[in-house]
């Protein structure tokens, strides 16, 4: 199974930025489809943002125009730039690989918008 670390997580100010990375355990990422989650306490998970293996993205409407997914296939890793965070997307945030195999998760980490 594909082991998937996040990090970059942690605490700014509204309209701060972030940028969060999860790299995966995998010889074959290119063939994947990336994604991130987002679960807010007491919230469901949501989807965030996904990019798929030939670089097409999409992204949920409440993140629209401020974070932006992207891969480097050389280093197993996605990334999810955040910019103009708010205190509503104070979540913690998971990384997911879809494709071949199944999905796999990875631990999550924290981010906080707040002053």
């Amino acid at each position: 199974q594909v082991q998937l670390v996040e990090s970059g997580g942690g605490l700014v100010q509204p309209g701060g930025s972030l940028r969060l990375s999860c790299a995966a355990s995998t010889r074959i990422f290119s063939i994947y489809t990336m994604g991130w989650y987002r679960q807010a306490p007491g919230n469901k998970r949501e989807f965030v943002a996904i990019i798929n293996s030939d670089g097409t993205t999409n992204y949920a409407d409440s993140v629209k125009g401020r974070f932006t997914i992207s891969r480097d296939n050389a280093k197993n890793t996605v990334y999810l730039q955040m910019n103009n965070l708010k205190p509503g997307d104070t979540a913690v945030y998971y990384c997911k690989k879809g494709g071949l195999g199944g999905d796999s998760w990875g631990q999550g980490t924290q981010v906080t918008v707040s002053s």
